[in-house]
């Protein structure tokens, strides 16, 4: 089948159907900031962080999951998509209570990173009850602290395709959603042990290995 031709930011790009706005455009090598996407794990397009601009599109595109079309024009950088991710990342930020301002590992916080390269300051929104979870430092394998959760789900989707164990899922809805296990049960399954995926996953350091495992690695 042949390819598919489409513009993104000006340059010509041709790619095979069923290419997403994403992988087209990082074959242009034009950067599209993403959170929830990872290459190894299925799109599902939960963060909105990649939202682009198609041209004759009444709304914007989440480029991880919107796959290209003949003739497709997409804009990356206009002064609507860079508001939309902005607003995106501070609602984010609004939900995200760790410590990423006095927190020496921050650096590693794919969020926080996103915040500076947007320029986005402290959220205007208030929360009436911020999410706020103790830490769950005493799991044997893999500790948890939920306040610093975005609910981007690589979790989930790490430990089901890639770990292939299925261990977390998301339970309750609207602003008491959190990512579980079982029945809202302690992180201690024996699955869990020398794997660790998860961790890889978690881009703002919700997971973490427990210090035993930190300090024999």
């Amino acid at each position: 089948m042949n390819d598919i031709e489409i513009e993104i930011d000006g340059q010509a790009v041709s790619a095979p159907p069923g290419t997403t706005i994403l992988k087209a455009a990082e074959m242009a090598g034009v950067r599209i900031p993403t959170l929830c996407h990872a290459p190894e794990l299925r799109p599902s397009g939960v963060c909105r962080v990649c939202l682009v601009e198609v041209h004759g599109a009444r709304t914007l595109a989440a480029a991880c999951h919107t796959p290209i079309t003949a003739g497709m024009v997409v804009r990356t950088r206009t002064p609507r998509v860079l508001d939309a991710r902005r607003a995106v990342v501070e609602l984010l930020l609004t939900a995200h209570t760790g410590t990423c301002v006095t927190d020496p590992s921050a650096k590693n916080c794919v969020l926080h990173k996103l915040a500076s390269d947007l320029e986005v300051g402290p959220p205007r929104f208030q929360v009436r009850q911020p999410r706020s979870y103790p830490p769950e430092s005493e799991n044997p394998y893999v500790c948890r602290d939920l306040s610093k959760c975005i609910l981007c789900r690589r979790c989930v989707r790490a430990c089901q395709e890639v770990a292939k164990k299925d261990v977390y899922s998301i339970a309750l809805r609207g602003f008491a959603s959190k990512v579980v296990v079982g029945l809202d049960e302690p992180l201690t399954l024996e699955v869990c042990k020398d794997c660790g995926i998860c961790i890889d996953y978690c881009p703002t350091g919700a997971l973490y290995a427990p210090a035993h495992v930190v300090d024999k690695g």
